[in-house]
């Protein structure tokens, strides 16, 4: 869906514009459909091209329109639907279907990058809707195949860590290892604190609600998979990023880990059971 406007029409086709789009963002959402927002108006492609432009001339549209943004809506949804339909006409083992998911997963990704069209598409937003198509169509598989992809991280995050790990500069960590200290606890506590917001109005104990704040502490497997991105782009902040992901993965992990073991027994004694929690 392209949303496009023009200022010898509507001085405020922007703002009508965008209102037009986040509406059509919420039906797509109202449908269990999921939606991505990709800016075009004051954007630019790799090769400095306008991307208002790009999008005007692969659609063939009038010179007067400018381009506010794209939406990509289902095309996840649908690559689910069609395995959900799949594996109910064709009986195969949960592990060849983890494999054929992995191995589509990575087509997208692959599509994704190698595309250099004005209109492209969300990878990651595809891949996690291939779950919800599958999901909304076949549950008890989809209940199985999120068992598979548990057991399959157990290795997997042991891959992602090292090879994180491996590529941190050590000599570069004592450049910057006071500064990220603060970062790393100035985003604590607002992590903590944002926590405590969104507890508020539930019936948690003061004592619960300490514990869910020290149990979102542990921050890990997103620093671990993005933080050597900046680096791999060439950005000139990619040394400062890895190097505070990683910093904060060594310190937050094992601090939130012991927090939760040395004070689940206190701070949630007297509850009826983990499900309140």
């Amino acid at each position: 869906i392209v949303v496009t406007g023009s200022d010898d029409e509507n001085d405020c086709w922007i703002e009508d514009g965008a209102i037009a789009a986040i509406s059509m963002q919420y039906q797509a959402e109202e449908l269990g459909l999921g939606s991505c927002w990709a800016q075009m108006r004051a954007r630019s492609l790799a090769d400095g091209t306008p991307a208002d432009i790009a999008i005007r001339k692969a659609l063939s549209l009038p010179e007067n329109l400018s381009c506010l943004c794209v939406l990509g809506i289902a095309l996840g949804l649908l690559v689910g639907v069609a395995l959900a339909f799949f594996f109910q006409k064709v009986h195969i083992r949960d592990t060849a279907k983890v494999l054929i998911i992995l191995s589509l997963s990575l087509l997208l990704v692959v599509l994704e990058d190698s595309m250099t069209t004005a209109i492209t598409f969300s990878a990651l937003i595809a891949i996690m809707f291939i779950g919800v198509g599958l999901l909304w169509r076949r549950e008890v598989v989809a209940r199985r195949l999120s068992a598979k992809y548990g057991k399959l991280w157990v290795a997997a995050e042991v891959f992602l860590f090292v090879l994180v790990g491996a590529t941190v500069n050590i000599q570069y960590l004592g450049k910057v290892g006071g500064k990220a200290l603060l970062v790393i606890a100035g985003a604590l506590v607002f992590r903590m604190l944002g926590v405590l917001v969104c507890l508020l109005g539930t019936k948690l104990k003061a004592s619960e609600r300490v514990f869910v704040m020290m149990a979102y502490t542990p921050k890990a497997t997103v620093q671990a998979a993005i933080g050597g991105v900046p680096l791999a782009l060439g950005f000139a902040c990619g040394e400062t990023v890895l190097t505070v992901a990683v910093l904060a993965i060594v310190l937050t992990a094992p601090i939130g880990a012991f927090a939760i073991d040395l004070t689940y027994k206190r701070l949630l004694k007297g509850t009826t059971g983990m499900e309140k929690i």
